[in-house]
């Protein structure tokens, strides 16, 4: 016999839109199988209660049975068998159609009473009582976890009462094991119809027969021993079924009891808080999030949907869809953390443009940290590669490389400005003398975002992309918080000074400065390629990026002008002609801008930390 299709217990727990949806073919073939055999029953009782009439019954029963084939079962596929069994025992009827019938008790014990047992029992308004109670039970059990749930997802970000939480996170523990054990319930009692089904389908018409050959001495000579041959075959056959059945039943019981055995944290979301086990090389993510739709101009819904990755793709299938579709292409896109309202664990999805998308929650930490690395891991394209995993934890480990804290700026430029230890743990300030020879003197407040080496500085796209790989580095491993610094473009170097003690943080020559460039979107970031000669000959190329509080143009246009400086200091008719070209200050330097904006001041009085 071919397998029977069945519910998989094991996807009861995560109860994803695909299961629903399967679960909704083994109903509609519930209900087909209903219909189909209350049309066999009338068939079958015309036989026994209209014993003047065998003809013209026997010739119905005959068609009802060759409907079988016919019928629009949703997981009738694999039932060859049964059809062409059905279609012999069609042949057997029209024989007997000829013979007169007095079959009154023997076929009500072997053919009207089984059929009538598998309706009452296992068939009656849409499925058997059991199935019938199961499924309310189970539409109740999910009711009241999507109640749960949504009570769980509006808990405040701040300010939070723990007690609310643990009670609210146990409530939806208690509704999730009530939804799942009352899921393998019902999906069992499902699969085991399926195998009752077919036994129905035969075991009455087995006795049918029997019964005229056994009631009409007619019937030896019209069946031959061919025909007892059919009847055993089909006897085995039932009992093979019913063997599977019985097998079947017992794994699903075993099955059931360890699905249920499971660790309490399985029901309890967001149970490890404070340090998941999270896998930041993910390739592909599935789970219900939460997504956010806009219902106003200032009024925003909630709705908690079923997404998955699909290659490059961000797809979503709410319950009750056949199939998923696309809500957002994730290639060259950015995705960061937001906050949300009084929501937790919010993230953004940024299309390549800059413009922002679709802004999700997730209901736990873990969950949340590694839909933003699967989502970012994704936007790089390395699904695409050979060695995907090889590829997302390369990516991950150049990630957490890209964000470098502002103390050790210093220490990476050691080799190339060698200064005198300081017993307080800071360098030296020996740039005062070099100031005051400096032709350009513009100070900037920036804030340090990261670094990471780069292969070329030819043209500005690899600024582009060194920004884009920091902020997701920094989006990824949560660090949203920066240090404040002066940034001095001078005609000879560029310096980051402490804004509380004016002690030069690391500084770089002009001359090495062989890129730079502000974000074509945010213009308030800036970022430079530093090109260095390493000791034993060969060079290094590093990009670091910072967000100021000007605009980074005009950074950009510091640094030109200095480098300008620079070339022109080679010919003094240059020099002449550049210095006639600028406003200069009261002491001969070049004037741009005032030394610190009204915004730079106001941020100097609010503090050395700021938050991203």
């Amino acid at each position: 016999m071919p397998a029977v299709d069945k519910l998989l217990l094991e996807e009861a727990l995560q109860d994803s839109p695909q299961t629903r949806s399967l679960l909704s073919v083994f109903e509609e073939d519930a209900g087909t199988l209903t219909e189909y055999t209350n049309q066999l029953l009338q068939a079958m009782q015309r036989v026994y209660g209209a014993q003047n009439e065998m003809c013209l019954a026997t010739q119905q029963l005959s068609k009802q049975l060759l409907a079988y084939e016919k019928q629009h079962f949703a997981l009738g596929k694999g039932d060859e068998e049964v059809i062409s069994t059905l279609h012999y025992f069609s042949k057997v009827v029209d024989e007997l159609n000829n013979l007169h019938s007095d079959l009154a008790k023997q076929l009500a014990d072997t053919m009207v009473l089984p059929i009538i047992q598998f309706r009452e029992k296992d068939l009656t308004d849409f499925s058997f009582p059991e199935v019938s109670t199961l499924k309310d039970l189970f539409g109740l059990a999910s009711n009241e976890h999507d109640v749960s749930m949504a009570k769980y997802s509006r808990l405040p970000k701040r300010k939070e009462n723990e007690k609310l939480k643990a009670e609210v996170a146990k409530e939806v523990a208690n509704a999730r094991r009530k939804q799942h054990l009352s899921s393998l319930q019902y999906y069992c009692a499902l699969n085991a119809l399926q195998y009752r089904k077919r036994v129905a389908m035969m075991e009455p018409m087995l006795g049918y027969t029997r019964g005229q050959i056994n009631f009409f001495k007619k019937g030896a000579e019209m069946f031959s021993k061919r025909m007892d041959s059919f009847l055993s075959s089909v006897s085995d056959m039932v009992q093979s079924i019913q063997g599977e059945l019985d097998a079947e039943a017992e794994k699903m019981r075993i099955s059931q009891q360890d699905l249920i055995a499971v660790n309490e944290s399985v029901y309890t979301p967001d149970s490890d808080v404070i340090s998941p086990a999270i896998n930041r090389n993910l390739i592909q993510k599935a789970g219900y999030l939460n997504l956010r739709n806009k219902t106003g101009l200032v009024t925003t819904t909630w709705e908690r949907v079923y997404f998955f990755t699909q290659g490059g793709n961000l797809m979503c299938q709410p319950r009750g869809a056949v199939a998923g579709g696309l809500i957002q292409d994730l290639d060259n896109c950015s995705v960061m953390a937001v906050d949300c309202e009084d929501r937790r664990y919010c993230f953004q999805i940024t299309t390549p443009t800059g413009k922002a998308g679709i802004t999700l929650q997730a209901e736990s930490k873990k969950e949340y940290e590694e839909w933003i690395c699967a989502i970012n891991n994704i936007s790089r394209q390395i699904y695409l590669t050979d060695n995907p995993e090889a590829a997302a934890i390369k990516l991950n480990q150049t990630a957490l490389q890209a964000v470098t804290p502002i103390t050790s700026l210093g220490k990476k430029h050691e080799v190339q400005l060698p200064r005198r230890a300081n017993p307080f743990g800071e360098s030296e300030d020996r740039s005062k003398d070099e100031e005051e020879d400096s032709l350009l003197q513009q100070m900037f407040v920036v804030r340090f975002l990261g670094s990471m080496a780069v292969q070329s500085d030819e043209t500005c796209e690899v600024i582009y992309e060194a920004m884009r790989q920091v902020l997701a580095a920094r989006a990824i491993h949560n660090i949203f918080r920066m240090t404040e610094s002066h940034l001095m473009v001078t005609s000879k170097n560029l310096r980051l000074i402490d804004p509380q003690t004016q002690v030069t943080r690391t500084s770089f020559e002009l001359t090495t400065v062989t890129q730079f460039a502000a974000h074509q979107e945010n213009r308030r970031l800036i970022g430079f390629v530093i090109h260095l000669s390493e000791t034993l000959g060969e060079e290094s190329m590093s990009a670091y990026v910072f967000e100021s509080n000007t605009e980074g143009e005009k950074i950009c246009y510091a640094i030109s002008l200095g480098k300008e400086i620079i070339d022109a200091q080679k010919d003094p008719e240059a020099l002449a002609q550049l210095m006639k070209s600028v406003p200069l200050t009261n002491d001969g330097k070049f004037m741009l801008l005032n030394d610190l904006s009204e915004e730079d001041g106001t941020m100097l009085e609010g503090g050395e930390e700021s938050e991203a």
